[in-house]
């Protein structure tokens, strides 16, 4: 089974959040976020995609979250591209 790990970006007053994630339906999943269903740290916000990856199976996709939410530089640059690009 395929499975996603994604980064969402969210302007916020005073900065730019950034949220890791992994999901089996990329869809379905942010517009769980965007509706208040998703992870509580996602509430109360509009969130856009700023990255996806698609891996062969739910355990990498798990495995690559866990590295990504570590990986603060990389959301760094994330973030300041997405705000760039005006998501």
């Amino acid at each position: 089974m395929i499975g996603f790990v994604y980064v969402l970006g969210c302007d916020a007053p005073g900065c730019y959040r950034t949220y890791v994630g992994w999901t089996l339906d990329l869809e379905r999943r942010l517009a769980q976020h965007n509706s208040g269903t998703g992870a509580k740290s996602t509430r109360g916000r509009v969130w856009c995609l700023i990255y996806a990856e698609r891996l062969p199976s739910r355990k990498e996709a798990m495995s690559r979250e866990w590295y990504l939410k570590r990986d603060r530089p990389m959301r760094r640059q994330l973030a300041l591209s997405a705000q760039g690009q005006g998501f």
